[in-house]
């Protein structure tokens, strides 16, 4: 039975995690960054957590808050430089005017970037490229655009580098990156094609209505960043090499990003230094780093206790399925960054358990917009233009529909993964 003490402490870690949260929400990115900032140091402050225990988790975390620093580089010079309008390009000249082959391949290179280029960059680099690129068509754009975001949770189960929720939990699954990818490839795909069809039936309507087509210039195609395209092949072929080598994937990343800045840096370095100490972007880094803090007393406190007794112990099929949803659930209801905080180390004496864990902590927000950073930031930019703003009952209607197959399906998936290679 708690104490006064251990009530009154977890009460305070409750609202604490809470009020960043709620904020998380409801204001701006950098004044969230403050309040986070500010509760990490408030927590330790009122002795909710020790300030060893609070330094430990931040050297845990520090290299995955690196890697993400370094990716955040990578993709402005891959905006910077003309990737994603070479890509709607190409996305163009495949589709061949065909609203259904379009949402095709959008669903293709959205889970591609996705898995390679991480969940942000298919929210705010792609996903508009995809909108564009359907009006230039002449095709409804809402397709595309729940594609970008719903393929930007789903498909960001491949790779640890697909997504911040992995890497979080790459360590405490035991396996290298190749081993990672090669448990986690069937879900991935399964998870796709049923996002697909559902999909193509929940948007038949949407998809056979064409609207005049503005027909692009052939006669100015983009220029193809070749260099650029280059070193994205060769930073993914590096991450698989060094990690065995015991070489740390954020060397790997920033070693990859310094190459690809050279060009531009030799050219203007001054523009390049701006323009990459604003991709850094300090504030959301400062802000994974104070989550960390921030859930260690409600992980350390009755609530992790109580979730822990949630856990199953054993791997089996059932007990993968219940920590899906487990964590699928807890994505919606606190984020998906604190709950993979909160589940991974809850989870870590069963590698499979993890692996259900990232499933349920990346797939499952596409049930609603509170399930991840990435789905709020894909309904402001959409909400910037007034005909592509999406409704939240046709967001939470869609969710409802895909979420428990896509999940389900990717756990069984999971499941025989994990039996053929005896994880």
């Amino acid at each position: 039975m708690l104490s006064s003490d251990g009530v009154v402490g977890t009460v305070l870690a409750v609202a604490v995690l809470a009020l960043v949260v709620v904020t998380t929400v409801t204001v701006r990115r950098g004044v969230a960054t403050v309040i986070a900032v500010a509760s990490a140091v408030a927590v330790v402050a009122l002795g909710l957590t020790d300030v060893p225990v609070a330094a430990d988790e931040i050297r845990f975390i520090a290299p995955t808050i690196a890697f993400l620093a370094a990716m955040l580089v990578v993709a402005d010079v891959c905006a910077r430089t003309g990737v994603f309008t070479w890509v709607g390009w190409v996305v163009e000249g495949w589709s061949h005017g065909s609203p259904n082959r379009l949402l095709r391949i959008v669903f293709v290179v959205a889970a591609v970037t996705t898995a390679v280029l991480s969940i942000d960059t298919t929210i705010v680099l792609l996903t508009p490229v995809a909108v564009i690129t359907a009006r230039r068509l002449g095709a409804r754009i809402t397709p595309v655009s729940y594609a970008g975001n719903h393929l930007a949770n789903t498909a960001s189960t491949l790779f640890p580098v697909s997504n911040l929720t992995n890497l979080l939990a790459f360590s405490a699954t035991g396996l290298s990156f190749l081993g990672f990818a090669g448990v986690m490839a069937a879900p991935w795909i399964a998870a796709i094609v049923v996002e697909y069809l559902i999909f193509r039936w929940f948007f038949a309507d949407d998809l056979t209505v064409r609207s005049p087509r503005r027909n692009r210039d052939p006669a100015t195609p983009p220029h193809t960043p070749r260099w650029v395209l280059t070193c994205l092949a060769l930073l993914f072929v590096a991450f698989v090499v060094s990690e065995p080598l015991g070489v740390p994937l954020a060397a790997t990343a920033a070693v990859g990003a310094a190459v690809m800045l050279a060009p531009m840096a030799f050219r203007d370095p001054t523009v390049t230094a701006r323009h990459t100490a604003r991709a850094l972007n300090v504030g959301f880094l400062a802000f994974v780093a104070a989550l960390g803090v921030i859930i260690l007393p409600v992980r350390e406190g009755a609530i992790g206790d109580a979730v822990s007794h949630l856990i199953p112990t054993g791997s089996g099929f059932l007990a993968m399925v219940a920590v899906a949803v487990l964590a699928a659930i807890s994505a919606n209801v606190v984020n998906n960054l604190p709950a993979t905080l909160l589940l991974v180390p809850l989870t870590a004496h069963q590698p499979a358990l993890v692996l259900a864990v990232v499933l349920g902590v990346n797939i499952g927000p596409n049930l609603a917009y509170f399930g991840s950073l990435a789905n709020l930031l894909w309904r402001d930019i959409m909400r910037r233009d007034s005909t592509a703003a999406p409704r939240s009952r046709d967001y939470l209607r869609l969710g409802a529909l895909t979420v428990p197959p896509t999940l389900l399906v990717a756990v069984v998936a999971l499941w025989i993964s994990v039996r053929l290679g005896g994880l």
